[in-house]
């Protein structure tokens, strides 16, 4: 019989996502397991499968609609049922608040999704919204042009341009005069800036954090890696060296790899280390698995795909859960040393800066080599100050004398 799809908790502790795409048309067929959504939360883009073999009958949310957890967001049919069993399933629900007044049917007819609305979200492109902001403008003020009636760029610049040539003109002042009236712009938070405010205070406020720093000779591992390049097809980054030699200092330091729960503390067999990557939205952090047990090759293959997916908002749930080491990078903006705030449950993060030629002293004489300055930010409720000495020096070594990699 005719069932209601819910918006599942598509990612711990959420408590809405906004439908994306919809990945099957009404009036088309699916399995169970099969993808017919896709769901956005503060992270990340979740597909959202079906439980059972079905059709889909009718869609009671729109693209762009936040919808709550729990909230209906279709209704599933059996083979052979039809419009009837939708409307009787929806008065025997008693649903009365779905986000779609209108929806489309797979042949593209207008139908009446037969519940009452109490709100409608305008739907824009991303520019035309931030576009709308900075002028101050209601979107519902606004007429779009775009597909399906969204608003694009083009309907912020009309409608600035009507209401540019409807007010009378006023003759420029001949001295300008700052008027210090304190203005600004507003420009709201996103959903994955505030996931990112919440869970920054709540490890900076909670967590015990210390630090740790070093300098390392970098040389040896920029010319390892530029002689790698030459015959390895697949090119390898600074990082994904990074990440092999943050692996291996956990294989010469195991007990390092731990976290801290309220009742235990957890001891992990491999390495899955987090990669912070700054979006347009805000920083994200992909998992890659089992770093100890890839090649170079392996790895630069998977960071590569990781870190481009999430520039683009592509990651799926399981790609960003778990961790229990962090890298963050941000030496290519010329930083030379930082403090980072751990990822919680994570006990440690590795600040990276930038490559600088600085002045060192080598054997007794005093020489020029380029050197990265290394942070390491430690959960002291898990780690100890030696723990954590003993394996930033495992790391030091390992990055200043790279041909361990090679043997």
């Amino acid at each position: 019989m005719a069932s209601i799809m819910r918006m599942p908790e598509v990612l711990a502790n959420a408590t809405e996502a906004i439908i994306s795409k919809w990945l099957v048309e009404e009036g088309s067929s699916f399995l169970a397991g099969q993808p017919i959504a896709e769901a956005e939360t503060e992270k990340a883009l979740v597909e959202v499968p079906a439980e059972i073999d079905g059709v889909l009958g009718r869609k009671l949310a729109k693209e762009g609609t936040s919808i709550s957890v729990g909230a209906p967001i279709a209704v599933l049919l059996k083979a052979g049922e039809t419009v009837a069993d939708i409307e009787k399933l929806l008065a025997s629900e008693n649903i009365s608040l779905v986000v779609a007044p209108i929806l489309e049917t797979a042949k593209g007819d207008a139908i009446s999704a037969g519940v009452s609305v109490s709100t409608e979200r305008v739907f824009s492109s991303p520019l035309a919204r931030r576009m709308a902001k900075e002028k101050g403008i209601d979107p519902q003020s606004l007429h779009g042009t775009g597909p399906g009636g969204r608003i694009v760029k083009r309907d912020v610049e009309a409608f600035l341009a009507s209401s540019a040539s409807a007010k009378p003109s006023i003759a420029p002042a001949a001295v300008f005069v700052p008027s210090g009236d304190g203005s600004f712009s507003a420009i709201a938070h996103t959903p994955m800036r505030r996931a990112i405010a919440r869970r920054l205070t709540e490890s900076k406020s909670s967590v015990p954090h210390f630090y740790l720093s070093a300098p390392c000779l970098a040389d040896d591992l920029l010319n390892m890696r530029k002689k790698i390049n030459e015959w390895s097809e697949k090119k390898v980054s600074v990082t994904d060296l990074i990440l092999k030699t943050v692996a291996a200092a956990f294989s010469d330091v195991p007990e390092a790899n731990v976290i801290w729960t309220t009742d235990e503390l957890r001891k992990f067999h491999d390495v899955d280390i987090s990669v912070a990557v700054a979006t347009d939205n805000g920083l994200i952090t992909p998992v890659v698995r089992a770093v100890n047990l890839m090649n170079l090759n392996q790895l630069s293959a998977v960071t590569e795909d990781l870190i481009a997916r999430a520039r683009i908002g592509r990651l799926k749930q399981n790609e960003i859960e778990g961790g229990t080491f962090s890298v963050t990078n941000l030496g290519m903006y010329g930083t030379d040393e930082f403090f980072a705030i751990l990822n919680p449950p994570q006990s440690g993060i590795l600040s990276v800066g930038a490559a600088k030629q600085k002045p060192v002293v080598v054997n007794g004489a005093i020489t020029i080599a380029s050197v990265i300055n290394f942070t390491l930010s430690v959960d002291h409720r898990a780690i100890d100050g030696a723990l954590a000495a003993q394996w930033l020096a495992a790391f030091v070594k390992r990055f200043e004398n790279p041909m361990w990699l090679v043997v």
